[in-house]
């Protein structure tokens, strides 16, 4: 017999929530870096920081069709392992052309664009998360 929570959690998984959880944890970790950039944007010597957006989002896409695979003898690797830095990214030094007279490469303006980019994939995701919820809790309370 399977119990209740196996099924709940077999239900909660079948909805895109997994993915948008991994999306809004690595939005959330990318906005500390760049919020970090802003807050050294005139410290000499500081480089800035960013994470690889590219390389996440290909390892969110191999996930997902890993998900839609059917299961092998040890089960698909889905989540991505515990919000991690394996699964958010790891932060790399960002590569900026231009360097200031202090050495600093923070660009201001480029800085403030990504972090309102970010944040738009954040509110985004968690507004489509929260709409899977609404979504979960309506059907669970029309079949009671």
């Amino acid at each position: 017999m399977i119990r209740p929570t196996h099924q709940f959690r077999a239900i909660f998984n079948g909805t895109t929530i997994p993915v948008l959880e991994q999306v809004a944890n690595f939005n959330e970790a990318r906005q500390a870096l760049l919020a970090g950039n802003i807050a050294n944007f005139d410290t000499p010597l500081y480089q800035a920081r960013d994470m690889d957006v590219g390389h996440f989002k290909k390892k969110l896409a191999l996930a997902c069709e890993r998900r839609h695979r059917p299961p092998g003898p040890f089960g698909p690797d889905w989540p991505l392992k515990n919000g991690s830095a394996s699964a958010v990214g790891d932060d790399w030094p960002v590569d900026n052309p231009i360097l200031y007279h202090d050495l600093n490469n923070v660009g201001m303006e480029f800085q403030v664009t990504e972090m309102a980019k970010n944040n738009l994939e954040f509110n985004t995701a968690v507004s489509i998360m929260r709409h899977q919820m609404l979504l979960l809790q309506t059907a669970i309370s029309e079949r009671v």
